[in-house]
């Protein structure tokens, strides 16, 4: 009897251990879970991209302490996007932000969440309004890209009527070339447009000497500008630029060719306010710019990608407003040597 009851003892000893030990290891996966950061996967169509540098800067500043996020470059390939987005869905991440390397390439991504029951927030590369409509977790964050091009048209109607000295042959007509952006990409279409029937609805008489794709590149920008100079010369009165990358590059090219010396000044505009071209503005080589606001448009991704992620509306918590297109609209400024420190503030 009393060995019965050792036995009976023991294995009620064991029990209880076994039943001890279940609990610990309950607790310290529930402290884990509530310790583990919300994954968040991330893609940017190009890091080296002077404007979506600032972009990206701007969503994992955001992100410190509130999520994790999975980074990928694209590398300028819809292929390697798609691929990322699939890798990034086995990896478990609770919502997608997308910076399209192609926006026609929006629905096969939409088509990846909806399949995953993935919210999605595009942003600065706008896909067409029905597919943000087609599906109920997907939204844009960016600009309104006509915005851009209104600003940088009036600005420059603005300056040639105060610089009368800019019109080199004095026929009262502007001259003109053209750096364009992505050939289909939204902003690049809009800003070429609205620039410049901007300035002809200003009553100025416009001639276009050049207009080609520098495709946002500073490189591709002193090529067309070294072209252009050997071509037109003198003849050239403005050069309007999609994005500042491309304007940079154009003033390279322009001091290389002898201009900004004493009565050669070529007034160059161009669109983002990236800090190298608000330096090119103190120093008197780049009459204005257009700032995209890199700053809000990085927090409202994250600020949306990470509320939908957590399963709350995308706006909860935040001073952001949706148009009827599903989309948050950062604003652009218009920006020149008078309030060039406001830009400056945007990049801090």
């Amino acid at each position: 009897m009393k060995k019965l009851f050792v036995l009976l003892l023991s294995i009620v000893m064991v029990f209880s251990m076994v039943a001890c030990g279940g609990s610990n290891e309950a607790t310290d996966t529930t402290t884990e879970a509530k310790d583990e950061a919300v994954k968040i996967g991330v893609t940017i169509y190009k890091f080296d991209d002077n404007f979506m540098s600032f972009v990206r800067r701007a969503i994992g500043t955001a992100a410190e302490g509130s999520a994790e996020l999975i980074l990928n470059d694209s590398n300028n390939s819809q292929a390697t996007q798609n691929d990322q987005v699939d890798m990034m869905i086995s990896k478990g991440v609770k919502s997608l932000a997308i910076n399209l390397v192609d926006p026609q390439a929006a629905p096969t991504i939409v088509s990846k969440a909806e399949k995953a029951g993935l919210p999605i927030i595009f942003f600065n590369k706008e896909p067409e309004a029905s597919v943000l409509k087609s599906y109920d977790k997907a939204w844009y964050v960016g600009t309104a890209s006509s915005e851009a091009g209104i600003i940088q048209g009036e600005m420059i109607a603005e300056m040639w009527k105060a610089n009368p000295d800019w019109d080199r042959n004095g026929d009262g007509v502007l001259n003109y070339v053209l750096m364009k952006g992505e050939p289909g990409h939204p902003d690049a279409e809009a800003r070429t447009k609205y620039a410049v029937e901007v300035v002809k609805e200003a009553g100025i008489e416009m001639n276009e000497l050049e207009l080609q794709t520098g495709m946002w590149d500073s490189v591709k920008g002193k090529e067309l500008m070294d072209a252009w100079l050997a071509k037109h010369g003198d003849e050239i009165e403005f050069v309007i630029c999609n994005n500042d990358g491309m304007a940079l590059g154009a003033i390279e090219s322009l001091k290389g060719n002898g201009y900004f010396g004493e009565g050669t000044y070529m007034p160059v505009v161009g669109v983002d306010a990236i800090p190298d071209a608000l330096e090119q503005i103190k120093s008197n080589y780049m009459a204005g710019t257009v700032l995209n606001d890199a700053k809000n448009q990085g927090k409202a991704t994250f600020d949306l990608a990470y509320n939908v992620a957590m399963g709350v509306d995308p706006l909860e918590g935040t001073d952001w407003v949706l148009d009827g297109n599903k989309a948050v609209r950062v604003p652009y400024v218009a920006v020149t040597i008078d309030n060039i420190e406001f830009a400056e503030e945007a990049y801090k």
